[in-house]
């Protein structure tokens, strides 16, 4: 068993698919509308051909209440692998230098890995790992 795929609402799809195109080698499929519900959606392939991302948007639903650098429950974070130590470091590096926020530093940490963690342009977290 593995898993297939996570989902995201989102508020801004096309924003939200060129982050992960740009920053994680995603390839989104062709847009899923279907128009009589509001609703559209990617999913996101990234370059393993592992578990995709769907990020999907539909009018109405409402934006989280949850605050992005405090923890609470429910899916709190998903991680991706980018490489090796100087892989996170590099990519943790350029999502800092684009703007976006690092809200915890490359370290290794006490269950061996070697990560940092950043936030998409949403606010959700993703822990950038060392293979």
């Amino acid at each position: 068993m593995h898993i297939e795929h996570l989902a995201l609402w989102v508020r801004d799809l096309d924003r939200m698919r060129t982050f992960y195109e740009t920053y994680f080698q995603a390839t989104a499929n062709d847009k899923y509308v279907n128009s009589k519900k509001g609703f559209s959606s990617y999913f996101l392939t990234f370059p393993d051909g592992g578990s995709r991302l769907e990020i999907m948007h539909m009018p109405g639903i409402p934006i989280t209440k949850n605050d992005a650098l405090n923890q609470f429950t429910g899916l709190i974070h998903f991680a991706v692998t980018v490489g090796n130590e100087a892989a996170v470091d590099a990519l943790t590096a350029r999502l800092r230098i684009d703007g976006y926020a690092v809200v915890g530093e490359p370290r290794r940490t006490g269950d061996g890995y070697y990560e940092s963690v950043v936030l998409d342009p949403e606010g959700n977290r993703i822990e950038l790992v060392a293979s």
